[in-house]
């Protein structure tokens, strides 16, 4: 774990970082935030501590025009709920109030240790494939892991540095889909001060902060091609240069790359290099869809139940039997994270004693959230039709398992679990759409149909219903 602490706070962040010393962190101190962007340059970082006076939102607004991925904690005098919602509003993950309690600092290190990616498998399927990876971890070799979408392909590629020879050093991830093509050599081998316009200062690329440790090259597939044939020497040659740099740069890294594309068939059709397939491919690990592995819907299900009762500070339920029937017959097309999402609105909805099915939403092929009935495994209630107008307002499921959602229609479920989710995130609407499991789109198109019927929805940074 590299903690880099921003700030003084008369001393007491010296305190935590002390703690995290303790807790076998290596700890960096910046005392700006200017500085710490510096340190960031030329060494990265997993963690950020920062002094809430110092204004976290442009601390890490030019942490993302850098391309920093950097988990930030907020580090203020007091517990004042107010400092602490800005912090929180202001794009920090939590807020650590000071003096330091040293079980909160470990247990700030250790959640961000695990960063969220726990390795929870039940299945025999999946048994297998974490077998395989445990065996060939301490080995040198290149690793390509592939998967659909969601299924966890970096989890596994943590599993296998925390398996490997290089366990005690670092861990970096670089996304190639979702960094610009005309941004990816920089942010892979650096770029010396005045390269390119915007390259105000030297920066090292991933392939010096993993140095000793493991790379991971998440979507391959999406490099552009001329970029792999720089990619292959930087492997091959165990050196890399800095763009506008005179001189190569040697790294000690191991590779891991992940792609959801058959890149045999990209190699076919000339869009991945056949050398630089080979290279990576030393040792394939095929991280199976959930579909395939249904003993691990269930072990994921009551991880994500239990893990969203605490994130919402609800009572902790377990799944019913019928639940848990709708969940193993699901196709899961988003694979863990679509999993995820459900049970965070599960958690969410959930009334009574147990998390029922009437509390398991899952979308339909249009992208809208379905209620999910008992009488089939993979029913759902659909919206009112005169036929079915009974005075239930068209729920197909009873008021058993339907609970206090009985007398509404679906849009109205919908409607509010929306609305409730918004306000759960503050107004975020990119945050409130990850958690439902629908895309950002989905969600403005709706938020903006209940502006026109009179409904009110939470404004960003507010936790009130204001207009749209």
């Amino acid at each position: 774990m590299r903690l880099l602490i921003v700030g003084t706070l008369d001393g007491q962040l010296g305190a935590a970082s002390q703690i995290a010393i303790e807790r076998g962190a290596q700890v960096t101190h910046a005392p700006d935030a200017d500085s710490a962007l510096a340190i960031l340059r030329t060494r990265g970082a997993d963690l950020l501590m920062v002094e809430i006076s110092l204004d976290i939102p442009i601390l890490i607004s030019k942490l993302r025009t850098e391309h920093f991925s950097i988990p930030v904690v907020a580090c203020g005098i007091g517990t004042d709920p107010k400092t602490a919602a800005a912090a929180i509003r202001g794009g920090a993950k939590e807020y650590v109030p000071l003096p330091p309690d040293a079980e909160l600092i470990a247990a700030v290190l250790q959640a961000v240790a695990e960063d969220d990616q726990s390795f929870i498998y039940r299945d025999a399927v999946m048994k297998n494939v974490a077998a395989l990876a445990e065996q060939v971890a301490p080995s040198e070799a290149s690793i390509l892991i592939t998967g659909e979408s969601g299924t966890g392909k970096e989890v596994m590629a943590r599993f296998v540095h925390q398996k490997s020879r290089r366990a005690n050093k670092p861990f970096v991830a670089v996304n190639c889909a979702a960094i610009p093509e005309n941004l990816l050599e920089s942010e892979l081998f650096g770029h010396e001060k005045g390269a390119f316009t915007g390259a105000v200062a030297r920066r090292i690329g991933k392939f010096e902060e993993a140095d000793g440790g493991t790379l991971l090259l998440d979507e391959i597939s999406e490099m552009d091609v001329r970029l792999q044939a720089k990619l292959l020497r930087a492997i091959q040659e165990r050196q890399i240069d800095r763009v506008g740099g005179s001189k190569p740069v040697h790294v000690n890294i191991r590779i891991v790359a992940t792609s959801n594309r058959n890149l045999q068939e990209e190699v076919k059709d000339g869009k991945f290099r056949e050398d630089l397939f080979f290279r990576l491919n030393v040792v394939n690990l095929r991280v199976p869809p959930l579909r395939e592995r249904p003993a691990d819907i269930k072990a994921l299900a009551e991880h994500f139940a239990k893990k969203y009762a605490e994130v919402n500070h609800v009572d902790e339920r377990p799944i019913s039997d019928d639940a848990m029937r709708v969940l193993t017959a699901h196709n899961w097309p988003g694979n863990v994270r679509e999993l995820e999402n459900t049970m965070h609105r599960s958690v969410l909805l959930a009334t009574g004693e147990e998390i029922s099915a009437a509390a398991v939403l899952l979308p339909d092929a249009s992208g809208n959230l379905s209620v999910t009935g008992t009488g089939e495994s993979s029913g759902s209630i659909s919206s009112p039709t005169p036929a079915a107008n009974n005075g239930t307002e068209g729920y197909e499921a009873s008021a058993e398992n339907a609970g206090n959602l009985v007398g509404k229609t679906v849009a109205e479920v919908e409607r509010d679990l929306i609305i409730d989710t918004l306000k759960h995130c503050l107004g975020n609407r990119t945050h409130a759409a990850n958690i439902l499991g629908i895309s950002i789109r989905t969600l403005r198109n709706k938020l903006n149909q209940y502006h026109a019927d009179g409904v009110s929805v939470p404004q960003p940074g507010d936790n009130t219903r204001a207009p749209v």
